[in-house]
């Protein structure tokens, strides 16, 4: 009864299709205008959990010492030795061009040329100093012998400045040209007008790119290398466009099996036809609510595409059965969307939750990713239970087609007799023990799951891409890179002149420069001592820290803040920690180290304080993601178990449609495990994700079978009915969605390549425990 008044409902809304395909028409159009003024939008600021109390120290302390955005520039001389005219026009080039990048902090560039990269040295009058590079140094110099003892001055000082290792390779083979890169900077117009702007990192990524150009061909012996975020979220940028051709890919394939499947062109363009259109005005809403789409983000409309075609192969199967026992097209797509509508609708509301569950994550980045999911799964109940059927009420159906699958039905009877046995006591208590063992044994392999990078370089791109292979040059090469954290160290002000706060933060240095994974360290009380030094003819057994609180201020008099390691006032003392890369297992060993010493320090006047560089925001966005894990799995279960109550209003039912979710969660999270994939900001909605497809298959299926169950069949009969009328769909949607997304595997970003495995993986193990698992609980749960 309840299903022939909803039956009626839909019978009523077909009356009025052509209104409302006209209507679906004019709101694709409004949407593809939208759609068409969608930007690519990234941010430093999105990528960070701006509320985690690492985070509030990085803000607060932002302007005084720069921000984790950071660009280096590395030029290689390609034989070996820096000191050669060639090679320095190169540098001061590329310090002017990095310089005039927009988006570049001019002041807190630095390079051998910039006047802020300085040397001391002690001399009879005591400390002197002034720039590496001289006035009036040319290297354009004709006279070989004056060059050449210009160069040895300029060596001299870099030695004197203490940046080898930090601008200037440990091998004298490279320079580095570093920059901060400001959010926000001030723009003039053509009429003087001064306005605030946003930086466009593509865009800077870009400039890099062609200044990289422009240098290596003017200079055939200097080799660019270019690292830093607003880099990789170029080459990601650029990468993503080749997600356009994965997608013909997957879309050319997906085709293919749909019309192998279905035998009909019709039934082929419409379900691919329509989930275009959801991802059309999935763009379109985000574009009106003042959403961009950020390169880390690219993959979710594509998602999108693969749900609606998942949800459109049960529509068309279903018309296709109702066409097959001699119902007309039209009455065939009414009976078919009122069959689907409650639990397609259902699969799609716990995708949406699904989502939303994402947006407890304290990460602007994956909450604009939450939105666009949950609002182009949304838009499917529209475009695909809706719409769909609507347009297949117009199909004309010859008697070949009925009769084909008509026999396609009687063929696969066969194979519906073998998988029922799954129903069946006997082996269905087996096949509920495989299960158990299945999810102890992910359970146990999900427990070693890392949080964070489990590789070097930028985990969005492959190992030999050519920004990683920069990343390693530099690391090589160099004693520093962007794997930099800094901790700082909050003392009174002018506490560089207090012996006992120097004293404190020195140990400290020492401390965390014997962790495992640190490359080096540079601080403030480091460079007192090396002047002290200076100040004794630079006798090793003066380079102390001096106890003798009015020498002290003069080892550091000559500091500038612009060095980075101190500020204004002498109240805030930074420690920087250069560590070999960024792997989770490193920054977990350095944030312990850390705290241990934080715990042990018993100097009140020391306030160490967790952490700015960029090391320091993947530290803080790791224990985000490790934070937000088990309360976002908790609420999409949550979520996905009440709406399965509603639908079902029965426990048990509910539980064979929740464990085999379970059961995949942890051999998801199992194979994260031994391919080596960590938890982070990528991978971590894929997670979300596979809990919310992986439910599709079961409430199709349950919804089903407890109708055949309730009305007195056996649960093997029940199963069997079901597979009759909908198992087909099932199995086809996670074939094609795994071949589909299988492509990713191929791609040049390795975040995408590693999505094309996991939900890969989802997709084929959702539908096999919807098929297995799913009917075996229901035999063990229902006695008949």
């Amino acid at each position: 009864m309840k299903q022939n008044k909803l039956e009626s409902l839909v019978r009523g809304l077909f009356k009025q299709r052509n209104l409302l395909i006209t209507l679906f028409a004019l709101v694709t159009l409004v949407m593809l205008y939208f759609a068409s003024q969608l930007r690519v939008d990234a941010s430093f600021e999105k990528n960070i959990p701006l509320e985690h109390e690492y985070m509030k120290t990085y803000i607060q302390y932002q302007e005084e010492f720069g921000g984790a955005n950071r660009v280096l520039v590395a030029l290689e001389d390609k034989n070996g030795d820096i000191f050669n005219p060639a090679f320095f026009n190169a540098l001061s080039e590329m310090t002017r061009k990095v310089q005039q990048i927009p988006a570049v902090s001019q002041p807190q560039v630095q390079s051998l040329y910039t006047p802020n990269t300085r040397y001391i040295e002690a001399s009879e009058f005591g400390l002197e100093g002034g720039p590496v590079i001289y006035a009036e140094f040319n290297p354009a110099e004709e006279d070989p012998t004056k060059l050449a003892n210009d160069f040895n001055i300029i060596k001299e000082n870099i030695l004197k400045a203490g940046i080898v290792g930090r601008l200037v390779a440990n091998d004298f083979s490279a320079a580095m040209v570093t920059g901060q890169l400001l959010s926000q900077y001030n723009a003039t117009d053509e009429e003087g007008n001064t306005s605030s702007v946003k930086a466009d990192f593509v865009e800077v990524a870009n400039a890099l790119e062609q200044i990289r150009t422009d240098i290596e061909s003017k200079y055939p012996d200097v080799n660019v290398k270019i690292i830093g975020f607003s880099k990789m979220i170029g080459d990601v940028s650029n990468g993503a466009e080749g997600v356009m051709m994965f997608f013909l890919i997957a879309l050319t394939i997906t085709a293919i099996l749909v019309f192998w499947y279905s035998r009909s062109i019709k039934l082929t363009i419409l379900p691919l036809f329509t989930s275009i259109i959801a991802v059309i005005w999935q763009l379109g809403i985000l574009t009106a609510l003042g959403y961009g789409i950020d390169p880390m983000s690219i993959l979710v409309p594509f998602l999108i595409f693969a749900i609606g075609v998942s949800h459109g192969v049960q529509m068309i199967n279903g018309v296709a059965h109702n066409v097959a026992e001699g119902k007309s097209a039209y009455d065939s797509a009414i009976i078919a969307c009122a069959v689907l509508l409650v639990p397609g609708g259902i699969a799609l509301i716990s995708d949406t939750v699904g989502f939303l569950t994402l947006q407890l994550i304290e990460i602007d980045i994956i909450r604009e990713l939450a939105i666009t999911a949950s609002i182009g799964v949304a838009v499917l109940i529209l475009t695909n239970l809706i719409l769909l059927p609507l347009l297949l009420s117009f199909s004309k159906f010859d008697e070949s087609f009925i009769k084909a699958t008509q026999a396609r039905e009687v063929a696969r009877e066969k194979w519906w007799t073998s998988l029922s046995k799954f129903a069946q006591k006997p082996m269905a208590i087996g096949l509920v023990l495989i299960g158990i063992v299945l999810g102890a044994l992910g359970y146990w392999q999900s427990q070693h799951m890392k949080i964070g990078d489990l590789h070097a370089g930028a985990p969005a791109l492959r190992q030999d891409s050519i920004y990683n292979l920069d990343t390693k040059y530099i690391t090589e090469n160099f004693s520093i890179g962007t794997d930099m954290i800094s901790i700082l160290a909050e003392v009174p002000n002018d506490g560089c002149t207090i012996y006992p706060v120097m004293k404190t933060i020195d140990d400290f240095q020492w401390h965390i420069s014997n962790v495992t994974g640190v490359q080096s360290t540079i601080s403030l009380p480091q460079v007192s001592k090396i002047v002290n030094g200076m100040l004794s003819e630079n006798n090793l057994k003066w380079k102390v820290l001096t106890r003798d609180e009015t020498i002290l201020p003069e080892t550091i008099g000559r500091i500038e803040t612009s060095s980075g390691l101190l500020n204004s006032k002498c109240s805030v003392i930074p420690v920087l920690v250069f560590l070999n890369d960024h792997k989770a297992e490193t920054i977990e060993k350095v944030v312990a180290a850390t705290k241990a010493f934080i715990d042990s320090n018993t100097n009140e006047q020391v306030n160490f304080r967790l952490a700015t560089g960029p090391v320091g925001v993947m530290a803080a966005t790791n224990e985000a993601v490790e934070e937000a894990q088990l309360p976002m799995l908790f609420w999409v279960y949550a979520a996905v178990t009440l709406l399965c109550l509603i639908s079902f209003r029965s426990v048990r039912g509910t539980i064979c449609v929740i464990l085999p979710l379970v059961v995949v969660s942890y051999l998801a999270q199992a194979l994260m495990t031994w391919l080596q994939i960590g938890l982070t900001v990528a991978t971590l909605p894929v997670i979300a994700l596979g809990v919310g497809i992986g439910v599709d298959y079961g409430i199709y299926i349950f919804t089903r079978m407890v109708k055949f169950i309730r009305a007195g069949d056996p649960v093997s009969v029940a199963y069997f009915k079901t597979l009759k009328l909908t198992g087909n769909a099932v199995i086809f949607t996670g074939l094609t969605l795994a071949i589909g997304v299988s492509t990713w595997i191929f791609s040049d970003l390795q975040f995408q390549a590693d999505m094309g495995i996991l939900l890969t993986f989802m997709f084929l193990v959702n539908m096999l425990g919807a098929i297995i698992l799913l009917p075996a609980l229901a035999a063990v749960l229902y006695r008949k």
